[in-house]
């Protein structure tokens, strides 16, 4: 008997193991790209127009744009694909934003920053490469022209500026941090992240114009079921190899309790939150 138990607990565990690896491959595989903004910073101010999109990352069409908003998370666009365009942006639409792309793919994400206040830090939305020089601009929005504006890393005034800009001419990963800046009498903007990756981390940051030649998200799929079926193959014929002697082996008994598991974990997962 103390075989036997140990055969019907090995085929659960590879039946198992089975479930969590369909589960696994099934979740979205993120590249490397980013959503395009425009205009191309991280903060802007009320009632002005922004445009998220996605059409060209990795060669491929039909993305569309998600937002996670403090409202939750949901499609961007009012339609299922395209560039999401927001005419009379708030405070509200602040959050974090990427594509996807058939719930195969998803890019990474971008955060948008909306203030009713009257002062900006506009600043590069997509992470800098160490070497490169970054600007950093202190805006008014009662005011064109460029004001004497305090600039802050990480909570510490670091500069003061007379013509409202910071430029760091070659960055390194020190500089990555949480920015601000404050203009004496009109306020202080948000703080915003600047991310600095090193040149091994470069990212995707263009929208390319012809179809880029790696595998379809179909032909990942195909991939991932083969590797599925053949690890399940082989896992299952070790553990019957190793219990073939025990007769009073059931193996249907066995697959039963483990194949309800699947299905109730494929019915939660499907059904909407």
């Amino acid at each position: 008997m103390e075989v036997r138990a140990l055969c019907i607990q090995l085929v659960r565990i590879t039946l198992l193991l089975l479930v969590e690896h369909v589960h696994l491959s099934d979740s979205q595989k993120t590249v490397a790209a980013f959503p395009k903004v425009a205009p191309n910073k991280q903060q802007h101010f009320e009632y002005r127009t922004i445009v998220v999109s996605c059409e060209g990352l990795e060669g491929l069409t039909g993305w569309r744009v998600m937002k996670k908003i403090k409202e939750g998370i949901r499609t961007c666009a009012s339609t299922s694909a395209g560039p999401c365009k927001i005419t009379n942006v708030f405070s509200i639409d602040s959050g974090e934003y990427w594509c996807e792309h058939q719930d195969v793919k998803r890019s990474n994400a971008v955060n948008i920053t909306v203030t009713a206040g009257s002062v900006i830090l506009e600043g590069p939305v997509l992470p800098v490469m160490e070497g490169e020089a970054v600007n950093l601009s202190c805006r008014n929005k009662m005011a064109s022209s460029n004001l004497t504006a305090d600039f802050f890393k990480d909570g510490v005034h670091i500069r003061t500026s007379f013509t409202g800009e910071l430029t760091i001419h070659s960055v390194s990963k020190s500089d990555e941090g949480l920015y601000k800046c404050n203009i004496s009498g009109a306020g202080e903007s948000p703080e915003s992240w600047m991310t600095v990756r090193h040149e091994t981390q470069r990212i995707n940051t263009r929208q390319d114009s012809h179809p880029s030649h790696d595998c379809s998200p179909h032909g990942f799929i195909v991939l991932r079921i083969f590797g599925t079926i053949l690890l399940f193959a082989l896992g299952l014929a070790m553990v019957l190899l190793h219990c073939k002697k025990e007769r009073d082996f059931n193996l249907f008994d066995t697959f039963l309790p483990c194949l309800r598991f699947s299905v109730n974990r494929s019915q939660t997962a499907e059904s909407p939150v």
